[in-house]
């Protein structure tokens, strides 16, 4: 097998994933506390977590941020069920799994919704949003995906911000693989509400997502959930009294989180953590594009994320082989999920750096010709 650095120190295989991600020593050591709901010291991780998150999207006193436990979807489904109100009509932007996602739970709670797609390896449009928009005053609010994981694809949020402003339209953001390491900047990006995860850019564990929202927003958001468990304007009410969640929180999760974001700041926030994301990617890219690999974006679409390529039309190559091998040489990528092409993914985020990527990369070559795959180039190449 490969001679290139392989399993952690932990002796885990690296997450070369969209999470759960590898994460650092200190925040597995984190979690080597039990804290009760109630302790005030936990009281007091809670309060720091919520104002440090809204500061990161450089948000005022009239932004707030509630916390939720689950996975991202249910911070996703939580935002769609509270913001979007019952005689409300949502237009979603569609070009992949995770805005179709988003779809489907307007349908679950009842919610007018329209849906405008682009294929998965184009962004969406600004524009026909603009058309759509002027055509159709029922429509309320525009959900939109900041980076599209199912290929990598950057949204442009700024653009679809600036249509939905201007229509008078309430903006609604998945920005799940994108926060922390995407600049989403609260002063330049009106939004009623932008909702992530702790185990995303933030590197920190599963179990627990966010919405940070305009105050105002929310607040008339009040009756609007049909689920108790996802009430956000519930949560938020509770929290604002007595800084407690209204049900049992992830404890563990929340003290990884709260060391996530003193190390994410340690590495220069945003900035940091996106600088050395992209040069995760850089490398990956470089790399594969060397071996014969096809990206299925072009550089200017791709996110610091995850990266797609198309599988090689060798018939040697199987993907079910190529990932167990990797997995053994201690590197976990992903299954596709486009319908636009037979693909894999590779992620750049978690804590990795350029001896994991070059790594991954030792392992892929070596994988390769033990497979004896000679043409890594895709069928329509």
């Amino acid at each position: 097998m490969t001679t290139a650095p392989s399993a952690s120190p932990t002796g885990d295989p690296w997450l070369l994933t969209p999470g759960p991600l590898t994460t650092s020593p200190g925040i597995k050591e984190a979690m080597l506390h039990d804290y009760g709901s109630r302790d005030t010291r936990f009281i007091a991780v809670n309060r720091r977590v919520r104002e440090r998150l809204v500061e990161i999207v450089n948000g005022d006193d009239g932004h707030v941020c509630v916390p939720l436990q689950g996975s991202g979807t249910f911070v996703v489904e939580a935002m769609m069920g509270n913001f979007v109100p019952p005689d409300g009509k949502v237009l979603v932007l569609v070009n992949g799994a995770y805005g179709k996602r988003i779809a489907r739970i307007c349908e679950y709670y009842d919610r007018a919704t329209v849906i405008q797609e682009t294929p998965e390896d184009t962004p969406v449009d600004p524009q026909a949003l603009d058309a759509a928009l002027a055509a159709d005053r029922e429509v309320s609010h525009v959900a939109v995906v900041h980076c599209e994981t199912t290929s990598g694809i950057l949204n442009p949020l700024q653009a679809v911000a600036e249509v939905t402003a201007r229509h008078g339209r309430g903006l609604l953001i998945d920005a799940m693989s994108a926060f922390g390491a995407i600049p989403l900047d609260a002063r330049a990006i009106p939004f009623d509400a932008v909702v992530a995860s702790s185990n995303k850019c933030l590197e920190g564990v599963p179990g627990m997502g966010f919405c940070i929202a305009r105050k105002e927003a929310l607040e008339r958001t009040k009756g609007n959930s049909p689920s108790l468990s996802l009430d956000l304007y519930d949560q938020w009410v509770s929290m604002e009294q007595n800084g407690q969640w209204r049900f049992t929180p992830p404890t563990h999760c929340i003290l990884a989180f709260d060391r996530a974001l003193e190390e994410f700041e340690a590495e220069g926030g945003v900035a940091g953590r996106g600088a050395r994301y992209a040069r995760n990617c850089r490398i990956l890219i470089e790399g594969m594009r060397a071996l014969g690999f096809r990206t299925l974006l072009p550089d200017a679409l791709q996110a610091p994320v995850i990266v797609t390529f198309h599988k090689p039309v060798d018939p040697k190559f199987d993907f079910e082989a190529f990932y167990d091998r990797l997995r053994r040489s201690g590197y976990v990528i992903y299954p596709g999920k486009l319908t636009v092409a037979d693909s894999f993914r590779i992620g750049c985020i978690g804590r990795l750096g350029p001896e994991q990527m070059e790594g991954a990369l030792a392992a892929i070559r070596e994988t390769l010709g033990e497979m004896g795959v000679a043409n890594c180039m895709p069928a329509a190449a």
